[in-house]
């Protein structure tokens, strides 16, 4: 297999603080060997072995693919209308997902995988290289399976989402839709994902029934994972820790209970700062689960209703200025913490054995993300050993 260098790189995380310094594993005057579509070495340039073709960074700093943990990406149409109505003083609803339905379902196949291609290009230009989307739009048998068959062909992570929302062909019974999502519907949608999620939430699923979709879907070799108290208080974090979810992704309303639950158990906290964002909400305390001990990772929630965002650079500068976290800290989150909640060892890392999905920043230096937010530093970005933008 040809090995590339890329030498001359002015500051390189790896995210292995065996490589190099505190957690980062940060590595100044670096380079990194690429073979194949793996990371064969990293290191000072000044002992880079030889190679096939050589990069020189020119002094500017590496940095691990973003992993992308939490996203809705096969849907139709957007809503423009209902955020230009709240940003003028209306409350977000999960409602507001009924919307995305009705255009989802109309929606060809097609469509569907075009605006799903266009997205993942989008994030991909900003350094994400390590995606999960979920289904969640169709919230039929047959629109959820295509979702995630479409998800399935482009995306490294999928999950089946069919307790996004009680459909609205069951409005006035919610029990049989749990029947629905737990029995024909998983049938037909295992097969294309590796996890289960649920929105437990007011407005959505309450505890007995995020429990029902989460163990049917561990039956049938699905992994959980759990949207998780955003707009309340609730149990779907304690929940979430119980059945071993991967990761509880919101985390904005926590009881001391709810932090000492992931603070003491392997699942991750993944925060969403797009969604905040986008509703005027409060912000998750990243700060308070980092001191106590919880695993936290940070994800982009794109979807057309609460975070319309595909950048990972935005969500890290919004957690650096709204949550408590340092820039370290957000960047781990971003790359390694994604990867932790995706359970996966080969990713957001840049160590010998690791996929070499890296990010070359137009600075010297990954605080620059923070530093200076809604600047486009990513300046290329190599996936699976391959130079992609």
């Amino acid at each position: 297999m040809t090995t590339t260098a890329i030498t001359n790189i002015g500051s390189l995380v790896t995210n292995d603080p065996a490589l190099g310094e505190g957690p980062l594993g940060l590595v100044e005057d670096a380079a990194v060997v690429i073979e194949g579509d793996r990371i064969a070495w990293a290191g000072p340039t000044a002992k880079v072995p030889a190679t096939d073709t050589a990069f020189d960074a020119d002094g500017r700093a590496v940095i691990p693919g973003f992993v992308d943990s939490h996203s809705h990406l096969v849907f139709a149409g957007d809503r423009t209308q209902e955020f230009n109505a709240r940003m003028s003083g209306r409350s977000y609803s999960a409602g507001g997902i009924r919307t995305t339905v009705a255009a989802t379902r109309a929606a060809t196949d097609a469509e569907l995988e075009a605006n799903l291609l266009r997205h993942l290009h989008e994030a991909r230009r900003q350094g994400t290289t390590t995606f999960e989307t979920k289904s969640g739009y169709g919230l039929t048998v047959e629109d959820e399976a295509r979702a995630l068959r479409i998800a399935a062909a482009h995306t490294d992570e999928v999950t089946y989402l069919g307790a996004h929302i009680v459909s609205p062909d069951y409005a006035e019974d919610p029990a049989a839709y749990v029947d629905l999502v737990t029995g024909p519907m998983l049938e037909a949608c295992a097969p294309y994902a590796r996890w289960v999620d649920v929105f437990c939430e007011k407005g959505a699923f309450d505890g007995d029934q995020a429990r029902a979709v989460l163990t049917a879907g561990r039956a049938k070799g699905l992994i959980p994972r759990i949207h998780a108290n955003q707009l309340s208080f609730g149990p779907g974090v304690q929940l979430g820790v119980e059945l071993g979810a991967a990761s509880a992704d919101h985390c904005t309303h926590l009881t001391d209970a709810d932090v000492d639950a992931l603070a003491n158990s392997e699942t991750v906290a993944t925060l969403l700062p797009g969604a905040e964002f986008s509703t005027r909400a409060q912000w998750p305390d990243a700060r308070r689960l980092l001191d106590a001990g919880a695993t936290v990772a940070l994800s982009t929630d794109c979807n057309p209703g609460s975070s319309y965002t595909s950048s990972m650079p935005f969500c890290i500068a919004l957690a650096v200025r709204d949550m408590g976290m340092t820039p370290d800290e957000a960047l781990w989150s971003a790359t390694a913490g994604g990867a932790r909640a995706l359970r996966r060892t080969d990713i957001g890392r840049l160590t010998p054995g690791s996929r070499a999905d890296l990010a070359l920043l137009d600075a010297p230096s990954h605080v620059h993300l923070a530093y200076r937010p809604g600047v486009p530093l990513v300046s290329a970005v190599w996936q699976k050993g391959e130079r992609v933008h």
